[in-house]
């Protein structure tokens, strides 16, 4: 399977990558060479929580125009926003962030010393109105099989996120091992269109895998899956005693851009 790599800009990722996302960092193709291939990315999802009539709008445009550009000069690698399909008042905002490594990942934790960020964040947010309450954050370390994240197809309009939670370590271990050596070729074969796998290393699901996956519309996202159940390579590796028992709790969230 051949997969491509991105490095990402501060311009929007929508532009160079078709991703229809306001809030997501430009990229660019780059080569595959073997030290990019033995770095693997970490994936932070950050969960913004709302006071309840809070400002959404005003926390979008903190998150667009203050935290992305923050990051990226940290180094970060992705940025995107999401918005869950189902949401209520008051609206969850999931942001997803890609480091290229682990010394990014902890350079961006202390924003403030950025002094454009410090005082861009000042203007949004105030002790007496505050723009969310906290924010959760889970952290996942790219898979073997997909060191990199992926370019969402064309026009995508629906994305999946998917929890799987194993009832240990060695389950989720072992199904890891599935995809990294299986399941991975055949999502991007029958058009299941992964844009990042991830083990949660931090976070509240553990032990547990974490993986996205992207449409054009819900009728794609529908054949693609058919198509996946019915394949034979399925069908044979669902069955393998060394698979067994690996998913004890599935979580499925569907995302739109924000």
């Amino acid at each position: 399977m051949k997969r491509r790599k991105f490095l990402n800009s501060t311009s929007t990722l929508a532009a160079a990558a078709t991703i229809p996302l306001g809030c997501a960092a430009a990229t660019t193709a780059i080569a595959d060479s073997p030290a990019e291939e033995k770095q693997k990315e970490l994936y932070e999802i950050r969960t913004y929580e709302m006071a309840w009539g809070g400002n959404y709008q005003l926390l979008v445009t903190y998150l667009k125009e203050a935290l992305q550009p923050a990051l990226m000069r940290a180094g970060c690698s992705s940025f995107m926003l999401f918005e869950d399909v189902n949401s209520t008042n008051p609206k969850t905002l999931r942001a997803f962030i890609g480091y290229p490594d682990s010394a990014t990942y902890i350079n961006a934790q202390n924003l403030q010393a950025d002094t454009v960020f410090a005082t861009a964040s000042k203007e949004y947010a105030t002790f007496e109105n505050p723009i969310y309450n906290r924010f959760s954050s889970s952290l996942l370390l790219a898979f073997d099989g997909m060191p990199k994240m992926t370019a969402p197809v064309e026009d995508a309009s629906v994305y999946e996120l998917r929890i799987y939670e194993g009832y240990n370590e060695d389950a989720v271990r072992r199904k890891v091992k599935m995809f990294n050596d299986e399941e991975i070729p055949l999502f991007f074969e029958v058009g299941l269109n992964p844009v990042f796998f991830g083990e949660m290393i931090s976070g509240p699901y553990r032990p547990s895998l974490v993986y996205m996956l992207n449409f054009k519309d819900m009728e794609a996202h529908g054949a693609a899956w058919k198509k996946f159940i019915a394949a034979p390579a399925w069908n044979e590796m669902k069955v393998k005693p060394i698979y067994a028992n690996t998913v004890s709790n599935i979580r499925n969230y569907f995302l739109k851009t924000v």
